[in-house]
């Protein structure tokens, strides 16, 4: 049996959808990007087994992340949601991994490498357990209720960002636990 490859691009996003179309795109790769964000999606079930691109799913009611493709080329974006856990998400991606604006209280299930930039900002988090071990642009963390930096990745290719939580950090604290190539900015 051949494998189904739609080359390019599917666009789903500001569609109203409550659900995707069921069977349309199981076990299927599609070589550019895919997005169904801006929509009333509660699941993901029915998207590509594999996206050779960008995987966008943001501002939709998604509570989990069961179903997203196994394997993502590019960025992943699952922000402004009400995910509570990021169990299903690739082992590594790409390119930026934005799960900022939900109701995450651990990082556990992150993908342990990303390329780009890492953005867990505006959620729940006390500690940093679960980030990926290796970011390769900025990580960013703003805006949640961390009292400890215990998780940190071990390095970061670009700034890293860490004010607004429910302890002041300081940059000696950053950089003690973490390699911050760029800016730390507490």
């Amino acid at each position: 049996m051949s494998k189904k490859i739609i080359k390019g691009d599917v666009d789903l996003s500001n569609l109203h959808l409550k659900q995707l179309p069921v069977g349309l795109l199981n076990d299927v790769h599609v070589s550019g990007n895919f997005y169904c964000n801006n929509n009333k999606l509660t699941s993901l079930v029915g998207v590509p087994k594999t996206v050779g691109g960008t995987f966008n799913c943001s501002n939709n009611k998604l509570t989990s992340l069961v179903g997203v493709p196994k394997t993502v080329g590019g960025g992943f974006y699952c922000g402004s949601n009400n995910l509570t856990s990021l169990s299903g998400v690739p082992k590594t991606v790409g390119g930026d991994f934005y799960c900022g604006n939900n109701k995450l209280t651990s990082l556990v299930g992150s993908p342990s490498s990303v390329g780009g930039d890492f953005d867990c900002g505006s959620n729940n988090l006390t500690s940093l357990v679960g980030a990926p071990s290796s970011v390769g642009g900025y990580f960013l963390c703003n805006t949640n209720n961390l009292t400890s930096l215990t998780g940190a990745p071990s390095s970061v290719g670009g700034n890293f960002y860490c004010g607004k939580n429910a302890v002041k950090f300081t940059e000696a604290q950053v950089r003690a636990v973490c390699d911050v190539k760029g800016k730390v900015y507490v």
